[in-house]
């Protein structure tokens, strides 16, 4: 829907848990001698200020999510690995802008591995445009629908890749959006990486998800869930987030065993924060 701007929920709990996620795998992924690609079917801007007068600024969600990381020294594992690529996009001790998915991927992938970006928003393709004009061959912006997209990239030539799939779900079509291009993805590409991320809100596809993801997956799959607080009386707005991981790195799973209950302590509001975390591997 082209009434979405993430910027206006940039560095919150959501992206802070989707993000952790995505450090480990662009960490396990580079670090083997073959090029991989990376591909963002719902992009954004890339980047977003934090700053005044700033989309971010407006409802400050970064202050319940990176923010209660942000000056803590006391983190290691994954969430370390998460605050010090946040700091990279940070010169000095402010934290006054977000790193996006796509900004993210830029800082820890290498010469050889290139970037697929997709986003339909008009106005969040041009920033994202704007922002990668300087990224050479390496980037590749693309303004049209993701799930579609995904189409033309699959299989990559060096057959290795980490597709993030990470719409904004305001529209419920999306949730079966997801579903088909995993599905045909896993035809065309069935070693790939992928991860899901999808919100947690009072809706019926929302719970459903994550077993329909499943199913898809069949022996090689992570999940993992944070919810921050109680589903809102009213049904409306976020309470949590989880991610779904096909053909994710065995070492995930211990890394996120550490890393989800120092996130339920620091990013839970009340009573009902906690987390969830299941996976199976051949």
């Amino acid at each position: 829907m082209f009434s979405y701007r993430h910027g206006f929920h940039a560095g919150n709990h959501a992206d802070v848990l989707k993000h952790v996620i995505l450090v480990q795998l662009l960490t396990h992924l580079a670090a083997k001698d073959k090029p991989f690609m990376f591909v963002d079917t719902h992009a954004g801007a890339g980047a977003y200020s934090l700053e005044p007068g700033s989309y971010a600024a407006k409802n400050a969600e970064h202050g319940t999510g990176i923010g209660c990381l942000w000056e803590r020294t006391d983190l290691d594992g994954a969430l370390a690995d998460y605050l010090a690529q946040v700091k990279a996009f940070n010169p000095g001790d402010a934290l006054r802008a977000y790193p996006g998915s796509p900004q993210l991927a830029l800082q820890m992938t290498r010469p050889l591995d290139p970037l697929r970006l997709f986003e339909l928003h008009p106005t969040e393709g041009q920033l994202l445009r704007e922002y990668f004009h300087a990224g050479g061959r390496r980037v590749a912006v693309r303004a049209e629908d993701g799930f579609a997209g995904l189409k033309s990239v699959l299989p990559p030539a060096s057959r290795r890749a980490l597709v993030l799939i990470d719409p904004s779900y305001e529209d419920k079509q999306d949730y079966a959006g997801v579903i088909a291009a995993v599905g045909d993805a896993l035809q065309r590409f069935p070693t790939g990486v992928y991860a899901v991320w999808y919100p947690q809100v009072k809706r019926r596809e929302s719970r459903e998800l994550p077993a329909q993801l499943q199913r898809l997956a069949g022996g090689n799959w992570l999940h993992a869930s944070l919810t921050v607080k109680g589903a809102p009386s009213d049904g409306l707005g976020l309470f949590g987030s989880g991610m779904f991981i096909f053909n994710p790195p065995w070492q995930l799973g211990d890394a996120l065993h550490t890393a989800l209950p120092v996130l339920q302590r620091l990013l839970g509001q009340d009573g009902h924060a906690g987390f969830h975390l299941q996976s199976h591997q051949p």
